[in-house]
């Protein structure tokens, strides 16, 4: 086993790594850029070394750099975890030219397994089977446009280099195929310097189940069963689970043969994971999966098959890369109960996904009954130089149903402050229907968009909690009525304290009076309405409340200007309205375009002088690995553009206006 092995990550997967090495007596080195000196994977490790700047060009991909470190350090091995360049065939090559062990697939795997449309056509040689498409090197776009006509709408534009659902693109209608392909072409270059595509057949009541796969350098082979990761958002995971939902044995066994012979077509070794297109519109049938790709590292999701099968995969990874045989045999894996994991992103759901950022001033998460994985912490920035990830939570029970209640109670629990989060979006998706019956296929986020990210209205009670908070009512020493001063709090000669309380919620202001009588009881008025309460405790920032005989709970987060209301699994941040402030003027009248986020400007569509209708698509900006189409206002005239392809914008900054309208 290895002495010491470099870490050549951050975040979430440098923590998950780092664990498991420690446990095996393995000393961790970290790398860092400058945005991450002080972050959790860094303070986790042995020792540590810096890449250089922010941006993962100048750090987190700067070979020579992680090569310098690795032999700084005395590192006898390389594990990339996943994203950067945990599939890129010329650092595994750099890695072994230094001398040192790449804990993963050789390189020669990985470029046969990186090209979505060579892969295919290896899977086709190999017996495996694939989705019906175009997987060839023709790359012109009127041809390709011929072969998606062939194929039938609707298609699927994918880039054939690099996953995560970037450069991939739906097609529905013939008339929408040039601008899709322009979009995937754009993104496959920015995000893996390559523009080149494939058209696949889009499968209409697809779902996503994938094989774990594990080799050894001694000719043996085994998958760890499946992971069923149809619930998606822009081809971005959002909930795995476990075993798949009404998976048989007869297709877990044909899923199970077909992936380890892909794996064993390209000579790998390691952990990999081989995805299959699956058609579920009749139920799960040996004779409807098709081979989508293979992600030749450890997956985002594995947690969940090591919660079913009860194995470290890093622990396999680690054992495997040092040369020995896999810990088991397929005959001796077996599994255990149901597992789910949910993503806690730094997105705004209400805001199409948006990417946020920020300083997450409160983090609570519930480790006492599920797993957590992460590798932020309280006080940590999210930056927009990284993926949005904040923690994934992993929940395991006997059976499906048990492990889905344990993950909606976590997700109910789970509480973060400084930054918007999607934690309230998952915790709807949890409780869906048919997500619970298990009725689900790779559209069905869509599908329910509008239900699963409608903003929930704050309740009456919990304007009123907010209120009682802000005006100092909710603390611990209000409630020691046998203190003589604090009896005196609010007291007035001839009739009850009163105290408004102004709380805004996006953007409206609601006025709360809050009186306090000469017995001490409370009376809350909101719209004209009144309540009779009392509150029964204030603890660690929770508190309960007794409204005429309905006890309501809630845990708060008090800010100088805001203050966040946790209660039943949903999230309201209420403002104290700045009433000085006022809204540009430009922005609000609908006359020009704003950076919704911090990012890198991708493309700039129009000039000044250009007639633009409603909805068109004008400027393209990249933030946190994602592209973000900022569309026309209103129909109009471009009358000036203040940005250009690959400016650095800050949010909020005017990148384009309009003339105004006569």
């Amino acid at each position: 086993m290895f002495k010491k092995i470099l870490i050549a990550n951050r975040g979430e997967i440098a923590c998950r790594v780092a664990k498991s090495a420690k446990a095996l007596g393995i000393k961790v080195v970290a790398v860092y850029s400058d945005a991450d000196r002080d972050a959790r994977h860094v303070q986790m490790a042995d020792e540590a070394y810096r890449l250089g700047p922010a941006p993962v060009a100048e750090s987190y991909l700067n070979i020579p750099e992680l090569l310098n470190a690795a032999k700084t350090s005395g590192a006898d091995a390389i594990h990339p975890g996943y994203g950067f360049l945990s599939e890129n065939p010329e650092f595994v090559e750099a890695v072994e030219a230094a001398g040192l062990v790449f804990i993963g697939p050789p390189a020669d795997a990985i470029r046969a397994m990186g090209l979505k449309d060579a892969a295919k056509k290896l899977m086709e040689e190999s017996g495996v089977p694939v989705v019906p498409g175009y997987h060839g090197s023709n790359q012109d776009a009127e041809f390709l446009k011929s072969e998606s006509d062939k194929i039938g709408y609707p298609v699927l534009i994918k880039a054939r280099a690099g996953g995560g659902g970037k450069g991939m693109r739906r097609v529905d209608d013939p008339a929408d195929f040039f601008e899709a392909l322009e979009g995937a072409q754009r993104e496959g270059q920015s995000s893996f310097g390559d523009p080149r595509v494939l058209i696949e057949k889009y499968i209409l009541s697809p779902r996503h189940i994938e094989v774990q796969v594990f080799c050894d350098g001694h000719g043996n082979a085994v998958h760890l069963f499946e992971r069923d990761c149809s619930l998606q958002r822009r081809h971005q995971k959002v909930i795995e689970e476990a075993p798949a939902p009404g998976m048989t044995e007869e297709m877990r066994s044909a899923m199970g043969n077909a992936a380890v012979k892909a794996a064993q077509a390209v000579g790998y070794e390691g952990a990999g994971t081989v995805e299959f297109i699956v058609d579920g519109s009749e139920g799960l049938r040996s004779d409807r999966f098709w081979f989508m790709e293979m992600n030749t590292r450890l997956q985002v999701e594995h947690p969940v098959t090591e919660a079913i099968t009860g194995q470290d995969l890093v622990n396999w990874q680690l054992s495997v890369a040092a040369g020995g045989k896999l810990p088991l045999m397929q005959d001796e894996l077996t599994i255990f109960g149901h597992a789910f994991e949910a993503r806690i992103y730094a997105e705004d759901a209400e805001a199409g996904f948006l990417p946020a950022t920020g300083t997450l001033n409160e983090l609570k998460l519930p480790e006492l009954f599920a797993r957590i994985d992460s590798g932020v912490r309280k006080g940590d920035t999210i930056t927009p130089y990284y993926d949005p990830m904040i923690a994934k939570v992993i929940c395991h029970g006997e059976t499906r149903e048990a492990a889905l209640a344990k993950m909606s109670l976590a997700l109910e629990k789970s509480q973060a402050v400084g930054c918007t989060t999607n934690i309230t979006f998952l915790h709807r998706l949890c409780n869906h229907e048919g997500f619970a019956k298990g009725e689900m296929d790779t559209g069905l986020i869509d599908r329910e968009l509008e239900t699963l990210t409608k903003p929930t209205a704050p309740t009456k009670h919990a304007f009123a909690m907010a209120a009682l908070i802000e005006l100092g009512f909710a603390t611990e020493t209000a409630l020691v009525h046998n203190d003589p001063w604090v009896s005196l709090t609010g007291w007035r000669h001839w009739t009850a304290a009163q105290q408004i309380a102004h709380l805004s919620w996006r953007d409206e202001v609601t006025e709360v009076v809050a009186n306090r009588h000469h017995d001490g009881s409370l009376t809350v008025t909101i719209d004209g309405e009144t309540f009779n309460l009392q509150i029964l405790s204030v603890d660690n920032n929770h508190m309960r409340v007794d409204f005429a005989g309905q006890i309501t709970s809630a845990d708060f987060f008090a800010e100088d200007t805001s203050l966040t209301l946790f209660s039943d699994g949903v999230t309201w941040r209420f403002d104290l309205p700045d009433h000085l402030a006022e809204q540009d003027d430009n922005t609000a009248s609908g006359n020009a375009i704003a950076s919704p986020m911090p990012g890198l400007v991708r493309a700039v569509n129009c000039k000044p002088g250009d007639e633009v209708s409603e909805g068109d698509t004008l400027i393209v900006t990249e933030a946190m690995k994602m592209e973000h189409s900022l569309k026309a206002p209103r129909d109009g005239v471009v009358a000036e553009v203040m940005a250009s392809a690959g400016d650095q914008v800050e949010e909020g900054v005017i990148l384009l206006t309009l003339e105004e309208e006569e």
